[in-house]
C-alpha cells in the first residue's frame, strides 16, 4: 500500500480542517473556467464586514472590478499592488458623493494585537493552541483541492488553495516523499514558480504565500523567491525549546503558520516588497523572524516607560540570519499599533558601514513601514532638529559616535523606541572613566551613558549576535533567540568546519602550551578599561613568540600550499579566503614573507584570471593584486608599508572589490578590519593566527558561515590554538551551539564513505584503463563510464547524488594531508564521470568549473573524442548558421557508437527546435512539446532488464528522429501556404480557436486575416519598451478586437478567444525572427 501525493492531499487537508478551514472541491464552485476568485464569498464578506455603513452592491461591484483589473501581464507589479492592498486597505469613493470615503480591508485582523504575549501559563501547555484562541473574525475560509484553471498553454490543477474571503492567498503543491519519479520538493517548487506562473499567472496576482511539501520536508515561500528562500516553518507557538523536523515539522507549519490568526497577522505585517527594485523581490518573514517580532512587540509595549523600566529586552540572533530583516519587521508592526500611538524609532548601529546598509534598507521600505520619514541623522543636531515639536512618527537611522560628550535633552517623550544593532559593542558602555592628562584628572563616560541622558524616556531593545552580561543590563533580558545550530539546519546559514594546523607552523610544543596558556587568559579578560590594558601588555609579549621570523615563514609556506591546493581542487566558490593576523607589525611580516613565495600575487590585474566579465561588470571593477592588506595607516609606518595601506577612499575600494567575485582580489590579510559587520557571501576560507577574546570570535568565525551558490560549508583554519575557545564560546551563547561546528575529520570519513558506497554501485565496469592506460584508453573509459551510469535510470539518479555529496565533502577537507593520493584519483574519476552525464543530460555542467584542472581538460577530450562535442559545438551557434535538420548534422550524431549518449543527445536537439518555434509559433510548440514529452516519458519507462537491449534503442533513436521529421515539415509548412513564417504563427493560433469553439472560418479568409493580424502587430509594437506599457498593449488588444469583430471573427463574441490571440501576440513580437 504506497503513500500516494493523494493521501499527503488528503492527510494535510485533513490538519488544516482542524484549524478551522473547511474542505472543498473545486468542482463544487461555480465560476468561469479561467477565473480563480470566489466571487460569492467575496461578496458575502464584504456585506458583512461593510452593511452597517450601508455599502451597496455597486460599490461591492466596484471592489470586485478594481481586483479583477490587476493584470497577469505585469504579475510582479499586480501582487505587490494586491498585497498592499491585502496589508493596509484602500480606500473607496462612495455612490453617494455626500458620504465619506470608505476605508475596505480584504480581510478582518480582529484580534491580532495579543498575539505573542508572554504565556501566564507553562510554554508546553500553549503548544497545540486550539484554534479561536482570539476574538471571532468575520473571515470566510476554504480549502479549495482539485480546482480546475484554464491557463495559457494548459488546464492547471493546483493541488490545494487556501482562500480567505474568496481570494486565492496559499497555493499548494505536493510531492510524495515515496516514489522515483519526480517526486522532491524541489520539483513541486519548480511547477508552481515555473509552470503554474507561466500558465495560470491569474491565480498568483492574488498570491499571498506558497507552500511545497512531500510530508517530510515542508517550505513556505513566496511565487517570486529561488528555491533556496523556501524554509520550514518549525515552531507551533514559538515557546518551545526545540524545532522540529521531518513529518513532525509539517504538523508545526500547520498548527504553528496557519494557526488563523498568525496567517492573518503574517498577511498583514510580514511581506514585504521594496518600494523601488531592479529585481522581482518579495519578502516573507520567516518563522524566528515572526516569533521574535512578536515577542519584542509585548516586551517593549511592558518596558514602555513611565509604568516600565525602558528595558525593551534583548534578541539574540546568530550571525547571518537575517537581523536587518527582524527589525524591519518590528518597526512595521510597532508603526502600525495604535497602542503605540505611532512612535518614533531611532536605529542605533555602532560602524557607518553597517549604518549605511541598514538606511539603504529602511529607506526603500517607505510604504511597507507606514512613515514617509526614514532619514540617515547627520549629526546630534540634525538630529535634534528632526525631533523638535515632533509628536509622533519618524524612523531616524544613526551611529553611536553621534552621541559624544553632550547630555543636552533630545525629548522627554515616552513613545520613542531605540533599537540598537550589534547591541553588544559600544553601545552598552555606561561606565565612568578616569583619564589623567596634563590638564587634571577627567572624568568621561561610554556613548550609551550620552544616549540615555539624551533620551530619557525612550524604550531601549538590543539586537546582538553574541550577548554579553553589560547588553541584558542595558537593555534588559534575552526575549527570543535563534542560535547558529537552528540555523544551519533551517539551511539559512552554512555549517562551519574546523581545521587545526597550529602543529604546522609552531616550533616546539613549549612555545605551543604558551600561546594556549596566553589565549585562555585572553579569551576570559572581559571587556572593561583596566582588562583590556593588561590585554595589551600581554598580547605584546606573545607577539614576539607569533612574530618570530622563522615561524613567519614557515606559517606563510604552509598558508600559499593550503590555499592553492583548494583552488587546484576547486574546492572555494570563488576563490576568497581572509588571514586574520594578531598585529599590525606580523601581518606586515606575513605579507612581504607571502611575496618572497609568491611575487605573482602582488601583480596588479584587471579582473581574475580565467574569468570573463561583461562589459557592466568591467565597469565596476577595479585593478588589483591578488593578496592586499586592510589595516588603517599608522604615522610611524615605513614608508613601504604607508604607501601600501593607502587612504580612507582606497580602504572604502578595497572593500567594494573584495565583495566583486570576478575581482584579482582574493585574499584580504586583516588584524582587526572586516571581523564584523562585513558581509561577502562567496568568502569560504578564514586562517585565523590571532586569539580573538570570546565575544569577538563567534563574529569572527561568522564570516564564513553565509548562505551562497554551491557553497555548503565554510572553513576555519587555526593556526593558533582555538578550538576550546570556540566551543567555549559557542556553548556560552547556547547549549545546542556546542556542536554547530564540525570538525574536518567527519569531512575524511565521509569522503572515504562516499567512495565505497560509489565503488559497489559501479560493480560490474571495468576502469582499470582509466587509472592505468594511456590519454586514450582513459578518455575511452570515461566515456563508457558515462554511458554504463545512464543505462538505468535509478543508477543514475543515484550515482549523481553521491557524488555531489561527495563533491561537497571534499571541498572541504582537499587541503588535508590525510588524504592518499589514490582516494584523489578516484574523487576526480567520478567527478569527471558525472559532469559528463550531466552535459549530456541537461546541455551545460556548471559544476565542472570547481573542479580540478587537469580532470576538467580530460572531460572536455573525452566528449570530443567521442564525438559528442562537435555536435554541441553546431548546437551552440548561432541560429542564422545552424540548421539541425542538415542531413551532415544528423550523420554527426549517427556517428556517435554509445546508445545511451545517442538519445540524450537527441533529447537535447529537440528540446532546442522546440525552443527555437516556441519563439514564433507558440501554439504549434506546445502541439509538438506533448508529442515529446510522451516519448521522453516512454523511454524513461523502460524496464530495467530492457536497459542493455539494442532493439529499445534503436526504437527510441527512431522515434525522437521521427518528431524530428515531423517538426522539419512543420517548419516549413509556411511556404505552401503562401504567407511568411510570422503569419502562419496566427493563422495556427486563428484556425485553432475556430475548431475549440467550434465555428467555420473559411480558409481563404483565415489565410488574409492572419496577415493583417501580423500587421497590427508589428505597428503597435515597434516600441522597444512595448511590452512594459500598459497604454501600448491597451491599444493593441483594442485595435485586435476591433479588427477581428470586422472580420466576423468569431461570428459569436467569446472572450477567451481574444486572450488566445493577445498571448500569441504577446510572445511573438520580443522573439521576431
Amino acid at each position: 500500500m504506497k503513500f500516494t501525493e493523494a493521501k499527503l492531499e488528503a492527510a494535510i487537508i485533513a490538519l488544516l480542517s482542524e484549524q478551522g478551514y473547511p474542505h472543498r472541491l473545486g468542482a463544487s464552485i461555480e465560476r468561469a473556467p479561467h477565473d480563480v476568485l470566489i466571487e460569492a464569498d467575496l461578496r458575502a464578506f464584504l456585506q458583512l464586514r461593510y452593511g452597517d455603513v450601508g455599502i451597496t452592491k455597486n460599490e461591492i461591484d466596484s471592489i470586485i472590478l478594481r481586483l479583477r483589473a490587476l493584470s497577469p501581464g505585469d504579475l510582479y507589479e499586480s501582487n505587490k499592488t494586491f498585497c498592499g492592498w491585502l496589508a493596509d486597505g484602500f480606500l473607496l469613493k462612495r455612490e453617494d458623493p455626500a458620504e465619506k470615503d470608505l476605508h475596505i480591508q480584504l480581510f478582518d485582523d480582529t484580534g491580532l494585537e495579543q498575539l505573542g504575549a508572554k504565556p501566564a501559563a507553562e510554554p508546553l501547555a500553549l503548544v497545540a493552541e486550539p484554534p479561536g484562541g482570539y476574538a471571532v473574525d468575520t473571515n470566510r475560509y476554504a480549502l479549495v483541492s482539485q480546482l480546475k484553471i484554464e491557463g495559457k498553454e494548459n488546464t492547471r490543477i493546483p493541488d490545494a488553495i487556501l482562500y480567505i474571503n474568496g481570494l486565492p492567498l496559499v497555493v499548494f503543491e505536493f510531492k510524495s516523499a515515496i516514489g522515483e519519479h519526480q517526486t522532491s520538493i524541489f520539483e513541486a517548487w519548480k511547477q508552481l514558480t515555473v509552470r503554474y506562473r507561466r500558465d495560470i499567472p491569474q491565480l498568483f496576482v492574488f498570491n499571498a504565500l506558497c507552500i511545497i511539501s512531500d510530508g517530510v520536508n515542508s517550505r513556505m515561500g513566496s511565487l517570486f523567491a529561488a528555491y533556496e528562500f523556501f524554509y520550514s516553518w518549525r515552531k507551533v507557538s514559538g515557546h518551545e525549546q526545540v524545532d522540529k523536523d521531518g513529518i513532525d515539522s509539517l504538523h508545526s507549519m500547520m498548527r504553528g503558520l496557519f494557526d488563523q490568526g498568525r496567517l492573518r497577522l503574517v498577511l498583514r505585517d510580514f511581506i514585504f516588497f521594496p518600494d523601488k527594485t531592479h529585481q522581482d523581490e518579495k519578502i516573507v518573514c520567516r518563522y524566528p523572524q515572526f516569533y521574535a517580532v512578536n515577542k519584542l512587540y509585548h516586551s517593549i509595549m511592558a518596558a514602555q516607560r513611565p509604568k516600565g523600566n525602558g528595558k525593551g529586552g534583548t534578541y539574540f540572533g546568530a550571525t547571518g540570519c537575517g537581523k536587518s530583516f527582524t527589525m524591519q519587521f518590528l518597526a512595521r508592526r510597532l508603526m502600525k499599533s495604535l497602542a503605540f500611538e505611532s512612535p518614533t524609532i531611532v536605529l542605533i548601529t555602532d560602524r557607518t558601514d553597517l549604518d549605511d546598509q541598514l538606511s539603504r534598507q529602511f529607506t526603500n521600505a517607505r510604504g511597507y513601514i507606514g512613515d514617509n520619514t526614514i532619514v540617515e541623522v547627520q549629526s546630534r543636531e540634525h538630529l535634534r532638529e528632526q525631533l523638535a515639536g515632533r509628536r509622533s512618527g519618524g524612523i531616524f537611522l544613526t551611529t553611536i559616535h553621534k552621541f559624544t560628550e553632550d547630555t543636552k535633552l533630545l525629548t522627554e517623550r515616552s513613545n520613542v523606541i531605540c533599537i540598537s544593532d550589534e547591541a553588544h559593542r559600544s553601545q552598552v558602555n555606561l561606565d565612568q572613566k578616569v583619564q589623567i592628562t596634563e590638564q587634571g584628572v577627567r572624568k568621561a563616560y561610554g556613548f550609551a551613558f550620552y544616549l540615555h541622558r539624551s533620551l530619557p524616556n525612550a524604550t531601549y531593545v538590543g539586537f546582538t549576535g553574541t550577548p554579553i552580561d553589560a547588553t541584558l543590563d542595558v537593555f534588559g533580558e534575552v526575549v527570543d533567540s535563534y542560535t547558529m545550530s537552528e540555523s544551519v539546519n533551517d539551511e539559512i546559514t552554512v555549517r562551519i568546519v574546523y581545521e587545526g594546523r597550529a602543529a604546522k607552523v609552531t616550533l616546539d610544543d613549549a612555545r605551543l602550551r604558551e600561546i594556549e596558556n596566553y589565549y585562555e587568559e585572553c579569551a576570559k579578560a572581559g571587556s572593561n578599561e583596566h582588562q583590556i590594558e593588561e590585554s595589551k601588555k600581554a598580547m605584546a609579549s606573545m607577539n614576539s613568540i607569533l612574530g618570530d621570523p622563522d615561524r613567519i615563514r614557515v606559517l606563510a609556506e604552509d598558508f600559499v600550499a593550503h590555499y592553492e591546493r583548494r583552488l587546484e581542487e576547486g574546492s572555494t566558490v570563488c576563490g576568497k579566503a581572509m588571514f586574520v593576523s594578531s598585529s599590525r607589525e606580523i601581518a606586515w611580516q606575513l605579507y612581504q614573507a607571502i611575496e618572497a613565495i609568491r611575487p605573482e600575487w602582488l601583480e596588479i590585474k584587471a579582473f581574475e584570471e580565467g574569468s570573463e566579465p561583461t562589459t557592466v561588470e568591467r565597469e565596476k571593477l577595479k585593478p588589483m593584486a591578488r593578496v592586499n592588506l586592510v589595516m588603517t595607516r599608522g604615522k610611524n609606518d615605513a614608508k613601504a608599508l604607508y604607501e601600501l595601506l593607502g587612504s580612507k577612499e582606497y580602504r572604502k575600494t578595497l572593500d567594494q572589490q573584495f565583495k566583486r567575485n570576478k575581482s584579482n582580489f582574493k585574499i584580504a590579510i586583516v588584524v582587526d578590519m572586516w571581523l564584523t559587520g562585513f558581509d561577502v557571501p562567496s568568502l569560504d576560507t578564514l586562517y585565523i593566527d590571532k586569539p580573538v577574546q570570546r565575544h569577538n570570535l563567534i563574529q569572527t568565525i561568522s564570516r564564513v558561515n553565509r548562505n551562497y551558490a554551491d557553497k555548503h560549508k565554510g572553513l576555519i583554519v587555526d593556526y593558533i590554538g582555538i578550538k576550546r575557545q570556540m566551543n567555549q564560546a559557542l556553548a556560552q551563547f547556547s547549549k545546542a551551539d556546542e556542536t554547530s561546528f564540525e570538525d574536518i575529520q567527519t569531512s575524511l570519513i565521509a569522503v572515504k564513505n562516499d567512495l565505497d558506497l560509489l565503488a559497489k554501485l559501479m560493480h560490474g565496469f571495468d576502469d582499470s584503463a582509466y587509472f592505468k592506460g594511456e590519454p586514450l584508453a582513459q578518455l575511452d573509459c570515461l566515456n563508457r563510464a558515462a554511458e554504463f551510469v545512464l543505462s538505468v535510470g535509478k543508477r543514475e539518479k543515484r550515482f549523481m547524488s553521491l557524488v555531489k555529496r561527495l563533491k561537497a565533502a571534499y571541498d572541504v577537507c582537499c587541503g588535508s594531508e590525510k588524504l592518499s593520493q589514490a582516494e584523489r584519483d578516484r574523487v576526480h574519476f567520478y567527478l569527471a564521470i558525472r559532469s559528463i552525464v550531466y552535459k549530456l543530460t541537461k546541455g551545460d555542467a556548471p559544476d565542472t568549473a570547481q573542479m580540478n584542472a587537469k580532470v576538467r581538460e580530460m572531460i572536455s577530450e573525452a566528449l570530443r573524442a567521442d564525438g559528442v562535442e562537435s555536435v554541441f559545438a553546431l548546437g551552440e551557434e548561432s541560429a542564422d548558421t545552424i540548421d539541425i535538420f542538415d542531413e551532415d548534422y544528423l550523420a554527426r550524431l549517427d556517428k556517435i557508437k554509445l546508445p545511451n549518449t545517442k538519445i540524450e543527445l537527441l533529447k537535447q536537439l529537440l528540446a532546442k527546435a522546440l525552443n527555437e518555434l516556441k519563439k514564433t509559433n507558440q501554439h504549434k510548440a506546445i502541439e509538438f512539446s506533448k508529442k515529446f514529452r510522451s516519448l521522453v516519458e516512454l523511454y524513461n519507462e523502460r524496464k530495467e532488464e530492457d536497459a542493455f537491449t539494442s532493439e529499445v534503442h534503436q526504437e527510441a533513436v527512431d522515434s525522437f528522429l521521427n518528431l524530428m521529421t515531423q517538426l522539419k515539415e512543420e517548419m516549413g509548412s509556411f511556404e505552401e501556404l503562401g504567407i511568411t513564417v510570422e503569419e502562419k504563427a496566427f493563422y495556427d493560433i486563428l484556425k485553432a480557436v475556430a475548431l475549440r469553439y467550434q465555428f467555420a472560418y473559411e480558409e481563404e479568409r483565415l489565410l488574409a486575416l492572419a496577415a493583417d493580424v501580423k500587421a497590427v502587430v508589428d505597428d503597435k509594437t515597434k516600441y522597444p519598451d512595448w511590452n512594459n506599457r500598459q497604454d501600448i498593449k491597451a491599444a493593441l488588444r483594442v485595435e485586435l478586437i476591433m479588427l477581428l469583430s470586422k472580420n466576423g471573427y468569431p461570428p459569436v463574441t467569446h472572450a477567451e478567444v481574444y486572450r488566445d490571440v493577445f498571448e500569441q501576440a504577446e510572445n511573438f513580437k520580443p522573439h521576431r525572427i
